[in-house]
């Protein structure tokens, strides 16, 4: 049991890091004011291109990971022309992208054949003598290479928002796009380029899926964890560090759960499957009761398109 508790813990890290990146995309992308509801869309986008460069380069899942959310980026102008520039509706653009890259990644992993072909994919890295201290060893010091990066990646990214004059800025927009606008900002061209950077980030959370946990290709190989990770965005009241520790708890749900089955504990298929959206539920219904009573860095304008000539 102890083996199995230390298994447990050790790889709730792994498990959290789709989360984590996918929350991080989302709040820098809403903290500009732009709803974003395409995570998971984007997610099998990079998905699917990690895999589709590992396999075309015939290894270097590093490069593959940059190629992955440069690919995420990209199909995001879509998202982000349709919002920003043309203003159609947030929330039924997000969910047509939802959709589209559904389609679109399941069409072309058959079409060029990348379904079901295993990767070597990113292994674990053992700092030694570090990874060989009991229990801290296995958790702190034995992880590959992406949840090493997790904590400079949170620092920089909320460093960026807080102490930055282009954090500033765009945390202006998503408070007030007319004021900033009017103080000079180009509103614009900061909301399409933090959608392209925050779905770099989300893209990034899809290769790790493809890459580094599951090492191969199948449809929907996300498995819903970008609908998680729109409400971790709302848990966290649009705080990187509070989205980590979120992710981290739906991460340990996640890792326990083959080790339940492995314990020969006796729990219905379905009830495990359908445990991280009952946390979920249970996440939001909190959100809600303790609402009034908490702080929150929910930006003034999210989901508002502007227009310049629009000035109230």
């Amino acid at each position: 049991m102890y083996e199995l508790f230390i298994n447990w813990i050790a790889n709730t890290p792994g498990y959290a890091a789709p989360y984590a990146l996918a929350a991080l995309g989302l709040i820098l992308c809403e903290r500009a004011g732009v709803l974003n509801l395409t995570a998971e869309g984007i997610m099998l986008v990079g998905a699917l291109s990690g895999i589709g460069a590992t396999l075309i380069l015939g290894g270097y899942p590093p490069v593959a990971i940059v190629i992955a959310m440069i690919m995420a980026a990209l199909v995001s102008m879509l998202f982000a022309t349709m919002t920003v520039l043309l203003r159609v509706n947030q929330v039924i653009a997000g969910l047509a992208m939802v959709f589209f890259c559904q389609g679109l990644t399941a069409l072309l992993g058959n079409l060029f054949e990348w379904k079901n072909q295993p990767i070597t994919g990113i292994g674990r890295i053992d700092i030694w003598p570090l990874s060989e201290i009991p229990v801290i060893g296995h958790v702190l010091f034995s992880q590959d290479m992406i949840v090493f990066l997790l904590i400079p990646i949170f620092y920089l990214v909320n460093r960026m928002l807080t102490r930055s004059m282009v954090g500033l800025r765009l945390r202006a927009v998503g408070e007030s796009p007319e004021a900033s606008d009017a103080a000079g900002i180009n509103v614009t061209a900061y909301r399409f380029l933090t959608v392209m950077a925050g779905s770099a980030l989300v893209g990034l959370a899809g290769a790790y899926i493809s890459v580094a946990s599951t090492k191969i290709w199948v449809d929907n190989v996300t498995a819903g964890r970008g609908w998680i990770a729109l409400a971790l965005v709302i848990f966290a009241r649009w705080r990187p560090w509070r989205a980590l520790l979120g992710a981290l708890l739906f991460g340990a749900i996640e890792s326990a759960m083959p080790r339940i089955a492995a314990a020969g504990i006796k729990v219905p298929q379905y009830f495990m499957l359908m445990l991280p959206y009952v946390v979920t539920l249970c996440v939001m219904i909190w959100v809600a009761w303790s609402k009034r009573g908490g702080a929150t860095d929910e930006p003034g304008a999210l989901g508002q398109p502007h227009v310049r000539e629009e000035r109230r």
